[in-house]
């Protein structure tokens, strides 16, 4: 899921949670220095800007992620056991049930919704909701760009089955998804899945109801936006804040203790300090990477540092032409030659400066995309049996010691296709490149570095920046040549991390089997080995990584199923489109009067069980 903020830790990577809370003596006047506005009715938090938008099947930030966990009740949802834990646990649901494995190899689920939901107008929650809302999600008429996490639901395929001309082969294909009755809702998988639960408590998969969202603007306006979660949008003043206040309607209204929250709105991370620091903002999800140091000092029980599932990387577009002016190279020479020049960019970045210099948080310098705290079957890290190197993690070196030598590698690698000035020690025919990035100032330290590093081999790289919104849109539709990005864990498997790059997902912002990269014929797949009949050679992105991940969805041998997801990883980490620079963790500010929070390594957070201790 996209993560806004740049800062991101080496420690405690593991599925849990982190729960806070104060001491419980009383607090009139903050350390902060000012008078604290918190009081026992109401919450004020700044997570981001205005959100690209809260419809749960839309939604692929996790500023939205985490409102609409406050809005909606989906079947499963993250809770915190009897020893503060975090689980998966039922929500809409009565329970989650195991599923029934039928003849052809799909695995029936059949939920029984528990009596009395409703939505927030007071019409009752029905299992027909469900499968309005899940064969709209993964519609192709809706294009969201969560819509791949119902591949694994059969009847997925079929939708988005087209012709040579991009027409529907079955215009009468649906999800294997259906209400028995108001109460009961059947659906079929193509084949067990381990995280399917985790799923099931993801927004893409929350209800909403079709009268409702017949309204194109229905997410927009409090007046329109109904909804069957712990809160209700009482007003939203765009840009400025949204106004939560708990739902009378929902089924566990009385478990909920926050009675209002207010969710500012604002990329300005030096006022969201100012605000926390004076009292009004009780948690602030960004931070000035100039402050850190200070505040790790100055507030040492409110300064948090938790443990996220996630990567800072940069992308490229694949479609952006580096080639000089004067090359000859054509079609699959060309796309090769570019992939291995921006391999050799990869290298010239210095992430233990990033890192320490930079960021300041405790993140890990990052040697592959999948994150630190993803494993394997045997409960080994993904990562440290990425790539192919006996010699370090993953697909770079970066230990301090290797940067000189990666660097001399990528200056010999990009003299094979730029002129290289050895007087000056520089390219002089790289074309111009841009960077785009969003609102911050920590976006912006690590775009002026890398600016500089790439300037450092003659690259003129112009800086670009958007607000949040217009930059998400933008990085999706191509518009950039380099661009920040961020991803964190959509749930404890490493396929999250590797779905989004099939040609048609919504999240696939590097443009892989799009545009002019749609017809590239370069790519080789061979499954033989794993007893899948799959061996194509010069094959484009769709013929070949498409194909990949659709076979680790399908395979059930799990041992299989993790090696071909380190295949799917060589292959995404061989165009050098990816360029990981370190492993996340979440820093935040949370007042020590906040009891009850909690967040995940998902980067959602948690504040309808929150009290503020008096």
């Amino acid at each position: 899921m996209k993560k806004i903020i740049a800062l991101a830790l080496a420690c405690s990577m593991t599925f849990g949670l982190v729960a806070c809370g104060g001491g419980s003596s009383s607090k009139e006047t903050t350390a902060k220095g000012g008078e604290s506005t918190a009081s026992a009715d109401s919450l004020a938090v700044c997570l981001a800007s205005e959100p690209d938008t809260i419809d749960p099947a839309l939604n692929s930030a996790v500023d939205g992620g985490t409102m609409a966990t406050h809005l909606f009740s989906g079947l499963a949802k993250w809770a915190q056991d009897e020893s503060g834990k975090l689980v998966i646990a039922p929500d809409a649901a009565e329970e989650l049930v195991e599923g029934v494995e039928n003849e052809d190899g799909t695995v029936t689920y059949t939920y029984t919704l528990r009596e009395g939901l409703k939505w927030s107008d007071g019409q009752p929650v029905t299992a027909g909701d469900f499968e309005f809302a899940w064969k709209r999600a993964a519609s192709v008429e809706l294009a969201a760009d969560y819509g791949y996490m119902f591949e694994i639901v059969d009847g997925y395929a079929d939708v988005w089955d087209t012709d040579a001309d991009g027409n529907p082969v079955n215009p009468d294909a649906e999800l294997n998804v259906k209400a028995l009755d108001d109460r009961t809702l059947e659906v079929t998988l193509s084949n067990y899945v381990s995280y399917w639960n985790e799923l099931l408590a993801f927004p893409t998969y929350f209800p909403v109801r079709e009268d409702v969202v017949a309204n194109e603007a229905w997410a927009t306006d409090p007046s329109t936006y109904v909804c069957n979660g712990p809160y209700v949008i009482t007003d939203w003043k765009h840009n400025s804040v949204i106004t939560m206040e708990k739902n009378p309607e929902y089924i566990d209204a009385d478990e909920v203790t926050m009675p209002r929250i207010d969710f500012y709105l604002s990329d300005d991370n030096n006022n969201m300090l100012t605000n926390f620091k004076n009292g009004e903002w009780q948690l602030i999800d960004d931070i000035p990477t100039n402050e850190i140091a200070t505040l790790k000092t100055e507030y040492p029980d409110e300064f948090v540092v938790a443990g996220q599932i996630g990567t800072y990387y940069v992308c490229w577009n694949i479609n952006e032409n580096l080639l000089p002016a004067g090359s000859t190279l054509e079609g699959a020479e060309k796309a090769e030659a570019e992939a291995e020049i921006r391999k050799a960019f990869s290298l010239i970045y210095d992430r233990n400066y990033i890192v320490n210099d930079i960021a300041q948080g405790g993140q890990v310098p990052a040697s592959s995309f999948v994150a630190m705290g993803m494993t394997n079957p045997d409960g080994t890290e993904f990562y440290q049996t990425a790539g192919d190197s006996d010699d370090y993690y993953g697909y770079y070196n970066v230990s301090e010691e290797a940067f000189e030598s990666n660097y001399n590698e990528a200056i010999e690698i990009l003299k094979k296709y730029y002129t290289y000035d050895e007087a000056t020690g520089t390219f002089t025919d790289i074309p111009t490149l841009s960077y785009l990035y969003n609102t911050s100032d920590a976006h912006q330290a690590i775009g002026e570095y890398v600016q500089s590093a790439m300037s450092g081999v003659g690259a003129t790289v112009n800086l670009e920046n958007q607000e949040w919104n217009t930059f998400l849109n933008t990085r999706k539709s191509g518009g950039y040549s380099i661009a920040r990005n961020g991803w964190l864990a959509d749930y404890n498997d490493p396929i999250s991390f590797l779905d989004m790059w099939v040609s048609n997902s919504g999240n696939n912002d590097v443009q892989f089997g799009k545009g002019a990269n749609k017809d590239i014929a370069i790519y080789d797949l061979d499954l033989t080995e794993y007893g899948c009949d799959v061996k194509v050679e010069d094959g484009t992105w769709a013929q070949t990584y498409d194909v990949l991940i659709s076979t680790i969805k399908s395979c059930t041998d799990e041992e299989v199923r993790y090696e071909l997801m380190h295949l799917a990883e060589d292959m995404l980490m061989d165009t050098g489109c990816i360029v990981p620079l370190y492993f996340y963790t979440d820093l935040y500010m949370l007042d020590d009067s906040v009891q009850g929070f909690y967040s995940n390594p998902l980067g959602f957070k948690y504040f309808m069980y929150t009290t503020i201790a008096e």
